[in-house]
């Protein structure tokens, strides 16, 4: 089995490429089902499936789009309400019982990330069951979207650590117990023990890099490349493969001269900046560009003429890259050093800076500078840059520890 997960900032069109991708899995005859929980875009807009997919999805159940491919549009409330709720009913009567709003409790027990959380779950089931040979996942746009995905890995660590609590929530409900005087319910306790066994097995499938796949979507725009940046960092950093970026909604360079526009001209020439600066930037990943369509791709035609221009004769379920762009090597007791993937050599003339958050190369090239913009994890905010070195297209940063580090 394969899972595809799609992520970028909202706008890019992750809903579109991931239905695109879905339709030409389903042409290559493996048993596909795309899975949404983006309460923003609805499958039923990308597939024009008139809200068959939605209108049949009470109980959160797949409907067919044609042979081959089914649409599942997650309701993460309903799979919550469905499968969850004791243990929610549980953490709100606990803040009720000490005088909080009962519709107020509930809002403060669905903890942040918790319906993201709950539709990763969701595909957790779907592959246990092993009903599809692959799965496409469209994730909501978030910043925080690739942490959800490792909130498994961490939770499944706490989780083997306090078996004798039936888990982390087991922890927390006999804080709470002493707090609010509510003694825990052996059902919430079996609902959190079977919580923590799927949530186990999630883990098991997210850092399987033989079975899941992260890809990036971004638009020719500082925004959503930087944002695609991060999310390429924290994947590594998370033990999750990345495999493909894809640069979409392009305007054709080729009309710039016909036009003869200065508003399209400057703009067509910002972005193909823009897209060469993002095969330096996602680098050593595969780039596919995807050119700015005429019209809005709607409907299972024009999704499968887009699927053609994006992979071609390929087969979207296979790996296309494999690898750790980045790295992090804590070395005691005062050193931490990264290592990062960079399309340089020791030959080039190139500089680098550290401004807050980032580490900024600037390299010489034939037609000018190209700028590398590289996120830092957040351990390295009190952390003192002190050496560089380029070896064999790595870039190793090396960090001190300061005394506010401690």
């Amino acid at each position: 089995m394969r899972l595809l997960i799609y992520t970028g900032k909202g706008g890019t069109g992750k809903t579109v490429i991931s239905c695109s991708t879905a339709i030409k899995l389903a042409e290559k005859k493996y048993n596909t089902l795309i899975i949404s929980s983006d309460p923003a875009h609805s499958l039923n807009d990308a597939f024009q499936l008139h809200n068959a997919v939605t209108r049949n999805n009470n109980d959160n159940h797949a409907v067919e789009v044609f042979p081959c491919l089914q649409a599942l549009q997650i309701d993460p409330t309903l799979e919550m309400n469905t499968k969850y709720r004791e243990i929610i009913s549980y953490m709100a009567s606990m803040f009720s019982s000490k005088g909080i709003d009962e519709i107020l409790a509930y809002e403060i027990a669905m903890m942040p990330g918790m319906t993201q959380l709950f539709s990763l779950l969701k595909v957790e089931e779907v592959m246990r069951l092993r009903s599809h040979e692959v799965v496409v996942l469209d994730m909501p746009a978030s910043g925080e979207a690739l942490r959800y995905l490792y909130f498994p890995k961490l939770v499944s660590k706490i989780s083997n650590r306090v078996t004798s609590l039936l888990g982390a929530f087991s922890g927390f409900a006999e804080i709470f117990q002493a707090f609010s005087g509510i003694s825990i319910p052996t059902k919430v306790l079996r609902y959190e023990k079977d919580l923590f066994k799927s949530l186990n097995q999630l883990s098991d499938i997210i850092k399987d890099n033989s079975i899941t796949t992260l890809r990036l979507v971004a638009n020719p725009d500082s925004f959503s490349i930087e944002n695609a940046k991060r999310a390429f960092m924290a994947a590594s950093l998370y033990g999750i493969n990345t495999d493909l970026a894809i640069i979409n909604k392009i305007l054709p360079y080729k009309y710039a001269e016909v036009k003869s526009n200065e508003f399209y001209t400057n703009w067509t020439k910002f972005q193909h900046n823009k897209v060469r600066e993002a095969k330096s930037n996602f680098y050593p990943l595969p780039i596919r560009e995807v050119p700015l369509h005429s019209t809005e791709l709607a409907g299972i035609e024009m999704l499968r003429v887009n699927a053609d221009i994006i992979f071609g004769e390929d087969d979207p379920s296979k790996i296309f890259y494999t690898g750790k762009p980045y790295s992090i090597i804590d070395q005691p007791p005062k050193n931490l050093r990264i290592s990062v993937k960079v399309p340089y050599t020791e030959k080039q003339d190139f500089d680098i800076k550290r401004l807050g958050s980032e580490v900024i190369i600037k390299v010489k090239s034939p037609t000018g500078y190209l700028v590398n913009v590289i996120p830092l994890p957040t351990i390295t905010f009190d952390m003192k840059m002190i050496s560089t070195r380029l070896h064999n297209n790595t870039l190793n940063i090396l960090f001190e520890r300061t005394a506010y580090s401690h």
